[in-house]
């Protein structure tokens, strides 16, 4: 999957998200956006969605606003706080949109979120309520945000939208389960996310070595596995680094 990942205000190329996303195994094009201009901003994106035609747009808190502004044909978007009351012109969403957005958020209210989905006519389980702050980097906001990713991509029905699913199981509830064959732990060495497939198959207790994608430094990963088969995986250094 290609991902157009556009940053919020006065963050940075290569975060937490981005990097979440790149660590699962897909194609991530990042791009600096300006700080300062938003139509700056506004031509350094929509110059990345036309020569790279990402299967899925994620915008962050103002880059989501960018996302909501550039021409994007019928590529889903998936907007993590989007400040679209701040910058840009754009008012509506397209029915293939998914938000995430925290009810503790203190930069862009809760509301605003409340109030776009109201505005574009889209039912209210188009805005998934989840995390504990603006920055949405806590690990289950980024796994919803990759399950959002793929369903939006893969062109299937939303679950709203689907007669035969049991509406009773939320969102978060659902990326839960799909991500169980994968995990993530943070490296000890340079501190990045780094998300890892899962093999029930050698047991609910496993420990390995494994070197970390982005430094290459070596940490001993632990897995364990409870009675309702949700994983809990950690890493520790496997040497001290001065």
């Amino acid at each position: 999957m290609k991902i157009l990942f556009l940053h919020g205000w006065q963050s940075v190329v290569g975060g937490i998200k981005p990097t979440y996303l790149k660590n699962a195994g897909h194609e991530v094009i990042n791009p600096q956006l300006d700080d300062d201009n938003f139509e700056v901003a506004l031509r350094t994106a929509q110059s990345e969605y036309d020569v790279h035609r990402p299967d899925v747009i994620v915008g962050s808190s103002r880059g989501g606003a960018v996302a909501m502004n550039i021409a994007n044909g019928e590529t889903p978007l998936v907007l993590l706080c989007p400040a679209w009351k701040k910058w840009g012109t754009a008012k509506k969403l397209k029915s293939n949109s998914l938000i995430l957005h925290s009810r503790q958020d203190d930069v862009i209210p809760f509301e605003d979120s409340e109030q776009l989905v109201a505005i574009s006519g889209l039912p209210s389980e188009t805005l998934i309520e989840i995390g504990n702050d603006h920055r949405l980097a806590d690990q289950e906001s980024l796994s919803v945000m990759l399950w959002a990713c793929r369903v939006l991509a893969s062109n299937e029905k939303l679950p709203w939208m689907d007669d035969e699913t049991e509406t009773e199981l939320s969102l978060a509830t659902r990326a839960s389960s799909s991500s169980q064959e994968e995990a993530s732990y943070i490296c000890d060495a340079c501190g990045e996310v780094i998300v890892i497939p899962l093999d029930l198959s050698e047991g609910s207790r496993q420990k390995y070595v494994e070197d970390c994608p982005v430094c290459c430094r070596a940490s001993i990963i632990h897995v364990e596995v409870d009675e309702n088969g949700e994983s809990n995986v950690w890493a520790e250094p496997e040497q001290d680094y001065d």
